[in-house]
């Protein structure tokens, strides 16, 4: 009896016969075959045909120290044989415990309470409701508003989805969400000749300041992305502008929600973006890195003035009113307590710094492009903005699609891009070399000329 090879090609016909995948035209996929990875090591990935691709993104921003991590690996494989799940109402369990005490631990100062729920979106969700209640609690009804950034995201499930600005996610579920008050933002793309970041993100907060001074009686909180708005085009802003808005909120009665999802754990080049600010927010929220990319676990955490908002007796009714059925996954948490683990054993942070240099070292050859506006990197996070014309960033028609031509083209080369429409940007693993660091600048400068010519 002989059995049918499994390759790409027989794998992608299965995928498209019964799959839809996320962000993703399917109809793309006539022209643009799927690529089924067989297994993963380190920076690499491997396909079912023996190609390899480097991961460049960081399969989405979660993988933080490579595919198949030994020590991560060795974790779950221990929990599997201790428990691998039970209900976290009523119950708890060791694994769940260290890890919120370890988060408690690491986080900015005051953050005492840990909440967990499964996704970053979740993460979102968590934080806009305890704010909302919180409020609520305290007899300030009227505070059911919240502010946001041009240019954000938080998620898309439709709360997240609300308190975002993105177009492309948020336009077709307009009528589904909430009204929410959206400041003008602090991208500093948008800064003068000869201004600083610094400068700008500063200036750009006196629109935050009489945001907050005219709604403060009927906002719950303000929600942003600390240093990096990751979706919105990889945007980057001066941490300036998160201590401004730490002191106003506090003037003005208002939360300070971080969502830290994209930009915690190392990306920014401090373990959390508000370090570099020397904040701490009212809520935390974090996910995609806390887990090392190995199984799906968010967390929001807070304080205890929030906390204590909520203990009351049961009569009260003044409990929170969140859950999911796996919530607290015992696998997820000691997956979570490994990533954290190396952090820590390795001296990650300061190790990363010689990668940090490398990144903008490799990528010092894009700045001089007739079709590159703009090349800005905030950590281990490298953005390259690709436009018609550098002088005026006239951009390119977004139908012609000529980020997608650079994705292409990397995937031949061997190299995972997957840019932000004609944003190019590079999310690597902490464990990259660099020689590898080279190898991606030279196959996106590569995938550039071939992506502008016309």
């Amino acid at each position: 009896m002989t059995t049918n090879p499994i390759n790409n090609k027989i794998l992608a016909q299965r995928d498209l016969a019964v799959l839809w995948h996320p962000c993703t035209q399917m109809k793309d996929h006539e022209n643009l075959p799927m690529i089924p990875i067989k297994s993963g090591r380190g920076v690499w990935l491997e396909d079912f045909d023996g190609k390899r691709y480097l991961d460049a993104v960081s399969s989405w921003w979660v993988n933080l120290f490579g595919h198949a991590n030994p020590v991560i690996n060795a974790a779950l494989k221990e929990q599997l044989d201790t428990l691998e799940h039970v209900i976290f109402a009523g119950f708890t369990h060791e694994t769940g415990i260290q890890l919120a005490e370890k988060l408690v631990d690491i986080t900015p100062a005051g953050l005492n309470r840990c909440f967990y729920a499964d996704n970053g979106s979740a993460a979102v969700e968590v934080a806009l409701k305890m704010s909302f209640h919180y409020w609520r609690n305290g007899g300030q009804t009227q505070k059911t508003q919240f502010i946001t950034l041009e240019n954000s995201y938080h998620g898309e499930t439709l709360g997240a989805l609300a308190v975002g600005n993105v177009a492309l996610y948020k336009e077709t579920y307009a009528p589904l969400l909430m009204d929410v008050i959206t400041v003008p933002g602090p991208d500093c793309y948008y800064r003068e000749a000869g201004e600083t970041w610094a400068e700008y993100s500063t200036r750009r907060f006196a629109l935050m300041e009489q945001t907050l001074q005219q709604h403060a009686d009927t906002v719950c909180a303000v929600i942003i992305e600390p240093l990096v708005q990751c979706a919105g085009s990889m945007r980057m802003y001066d941490a300036v502008y998160l201590s401004l808005l730490r002191d106003a909120c506090d003037k003005y009665g208002v939360h300070l929600i971080a969502d830290e999802i994209a930009v915690g754990f190392g990306r920014t080049g401090t373990l959390f973006a508000c370090e570099q600010a020397h904040i701490s927010p009212d809520f935390l929220c974090l996910s995609k890195g806390l887990t090392g990319g190995y199984l799906p676990l968010s967390a929001v955490l807070t304080t205890d003035t929030v906390y204590q908002a909520f203990y009351a007796d049961y009569t009260q009714l003044t409990a929170f009113l969140h859950s999911h059925s796996y919530t607290g996954n015992a696998l997820a948490c000691r997956a979570a307590l490994a990533t954290i683990g190396i952090f820590q054993q390795e001296d990650i942070i300061n190790k990363n710094q010689r990668l940090i240099a490398k990144l903008a070292e490799a990528a010092a050859r894009f700045h001089g492009h007739p079709n590159v506006a703009e090349v800005r990197q905030t950590g281990m996070i490298l953005a390259i903005d690709l436009v018609k014309n550098k002088t005026t960033r006239e951009p390119f028609a977004w139908q012609e699609r000529r980020g997608l031509k650079v994705y292409q083209f990397a995937l031949t080369k061997g190299v995972l891009l997957r840019p932000l429409g004609n944003v190019i940007y590079f999310m690597p693993p902490y464990i990259i070399t660099e020689a590898e660091l080279e190898l991606l600048a030279e196959v996106a400068s590569q995938g550039i000329e071939y992506a502008v010519k016309d």
